[in-house]
């Protein structure tokens, strides 16, 4: 018989972090983060830990593991993680509610951007210095859901011997005194200096007036040696550069610090969501200065030129799985603004085919458009050709696949990834025809500026 959830009403916090800290360090603990109170762009978090089942892929391999036994197999992992995902949904069933949830059980982690060589034959020429999984993902038996519209918290839990201890530990904030302090052991070092980012330019304008792509995305890899917890880090990052889509992700081999402002992927039902950013400019002191720089962007035929082309880009990625006809364009060129920037949105929607999953929308996808160019495989082979570094997790998408279906993930952008006592981030733009280098390469220091000034603080 399946197992039925418990819905319960807990307290309402308004800061989710105080709420998951005490889980910080748990086994594979995760925190979807809406980023408010700072940023009011998003409504719902999600905490959760110690997962009933992992996924870890890894060298082409996904590691399957659950209380009872570990499995191996080299399956695409998309399909392997779709065939484990309905096993465990006909196992797990929510009770009719009128409390909509956004997440009912299931799948949170990550899909590194390198899991795209699951899907397409990419040349291995960039060094990879990750060291990490491609994909890690747990399937998750409970999870609080935090309603900050509503200001209201849950509980939903389908093991009735955890439902009590769960209900006390998120019924109070509850102190943590065992904080580690965390320190950069060294400057932060870029992959690219002025002039190598200005050679990588150069070569990829070659590309683009040779006509192997329209634009392409480079990206610069930037990392110190640490030490000490990064849950620190990360509750200074959510303060500095509050994001809709941010998450913090500690797994066996790394901590992942996002702190995101692009919805890569949403599915409610069979309602298709994504939100291309392109088109970025920095964030000013004054009111008036601001002014100036949205109307820029929005004004800039470069930046729409752009846009049009990722848009372009997605609606085909997802007519693959949607029915026919169903695939517009509601928003083009909206303005969102954040704590460093402000950029240049559209958004795509679509319904999804009948006989399509979640996860067939994700794999049809991956990785998002907008992070590499157009045409995708193309610009994704000209990445692996200039860049010096693979990107790992970066890039990729943070977010959960519910039991009910329902699926929201990220691009994995303004993103730190902690492990092996090194943190490390990335930033870069789309370069098309018209790109001036040195545009181009201030830009990237641009979105990453909020990280920088995140990690300034810990130097010593």
């Amino acid at each position: 018989m399946p197992a039925r959830s418990i819905i319960h009403k807990l307290p309402y916090f308004s800061d989710s972090a105080a709420l998951f800290a005490p889980y910080a360090k748990q086994a594979w603990a995760v925190f979807l983060d809406s980023g408010y109170p700072k940023s009011q762009q998003g409504r719902y978090d999600i905490l959760s830990a110690n997962p009933i089942c992992t996924f870890v892929t890894k060298a082409g391999i996904t590691t399957i593991s659950n209380a009872n036994e570990t499995l191996i197999s080299n399956e695409n992992p998309f399909d392997l993680l779709k065939s484990e995902l309905s096993r465990y949904s006909e196992l797990f069933c929510s009770p009719q509610t009128d409390v909509e949830l956004p997440f009912n059980g299931g799948v949170i982690g990550y899909f590194a951007y390198d899991l795209a060589r699951h899907l397409e034959h990419l040349p291995q020429i960039a060094k990879d210095a990750e060291n990490m999984a491609d994909m890690a993902v747990g399937i998750y038996d409970w999870a609080v859901i935090v309603d900050h519209d509503a200001e209201q918290s849950y509980l939903i839990c389908y093991d009735a011997n955890k439902t009590d201890m769960l209900i006390h530990q998120f019924s109070e904030i509850r102190r943590v005194t065992d904080a580690v302090l965390f320190s950069l052991q060294n400057d932060i070092q870029a992959n690219f200096s002025a002039e190598t980012y200005k050679k990588a330019f150069h070569k990829i304008k070659h590309y683009l007036k040779e006509g192997d792509c329209y634009q392409v995305n480079l990206t610069q890899r930037f990392s110190a040696d640490c030490q000490g917890e990064p849950w620190a880090v990360y509750q200074v990052l959510r303060e500095v550069n509050a994001a809709p889509f941010s998450a913090y992700i500690h797994f066996p081999d790394v901590n992942v610090l996002s702190s995101s402002p692009e919805r890569f992927l949403k599915l409610t039902g069979r309602h298709v969501e994504t939100k291309p950013i392109k088109g970025t400019r920095p964030r000013k002191m004054q009111d008036h200065e601001n002014v100036m720089q949205i109307s820029d962007l929005q004004n800039s035929a470069k930046d729409r030129a752009e846009n049009v082309m990722i848009v372009d880009l997605l609606r085909n990625d997802i007519s693959k799985v949607c029915e026919t006809g169903s695939v517009c364009v509601p928003k083009l060129f909206d303005i969102e603004s954040y704590s460093t920037v402000h950029h240049l949105v559209s958004t795509v929607t679509g319904t999804l085919a009948q006989n399509q999953h979640a996860l067939d929308l994700l794999k049809h996808c991956f990785p998002g458009g907008s992070i590499t160019g157009a045409p995708k495989i193309r610009a994704m082979e000209i990445i692996e050709e200039i860049e010096p570094n693979r990107r790992g997790i970066y890039c990729g998408a943070i977010g959960y696949i519910g039991f009910n279906g329902n699926m929201d993930t990220n691009i994995a952008i303004r993103t730190l990834v902690h492990s092996d006592n090194t943190i490390r981030f990335w930033a870069g733009g789309g370069i098309v025809n018209d790109s001036v280098v040195e545009d181009e390469y201030q830009e990237s220091f641009d979105k990453a500026a909020a990280l920088f000034q995140v990690l300034k603080r810990f130097q010593l």
